[in-house]
């Protein structure tokens, strides 16, 4: 990813910014420029709820090369409490204690570095709830 492109995606990436859509009231996360539901085209920006629960989840055994290092780890789809799902890493956490409808929290924290004078990526990854 070139480095214009990864600065302008911040807002939403650090943030947990997402849309509304005036007329039907879809959250849109990522954003986007018509809404799916009504095809309407005005949007209110909003910050989404960094709560929810482990929808799903399965443990990575065989990484790829950039996460070689953290195997085995999981990811999971998590629904936020405002209703809208995203698939994120399971930080700080056994992969054999995770269940289905557990609570966690998202955090921003460092996904990889782009070489060693490259980029460092952020995104989010959820943490299990006490």
């Amino acid at each position: 990813m070139s480095t214009a492109r990864y600065w302008r995606e911040i807002p939403h990436r650090y943030r947990l910014e997402a849309s509304r859509c005036k007329q039907c009231g879809y959250i849109a996360y990522p954003h986007r420029l018509i809404c799916p539901e009504c095809q309407c085209r005005e949007f209110v920006p909003i910050t989404l709820k960094n709560t929810g629960t482990i929808e799903t989840y399965t443990v990575i055994r065989v990484a790829p090369s950039q996460f070689v290092d953290q195997v085995p780890y999981a990811v999971a789809i998590v629904k936020l409490d405002d209703g809208v799902a995203l698939t994120c890493q399971v930080a700080d956490t056994d992969p054999s204690k995770l269940a289905i409808g557990k609570r966690v929290t998202l955090e921003f924290r460092r996904i990889q570095a782009d070489g060693e004078a490259g980029v460092l990526a952020y995104g989010l990854k959820a943490v299990l709830q006490p």
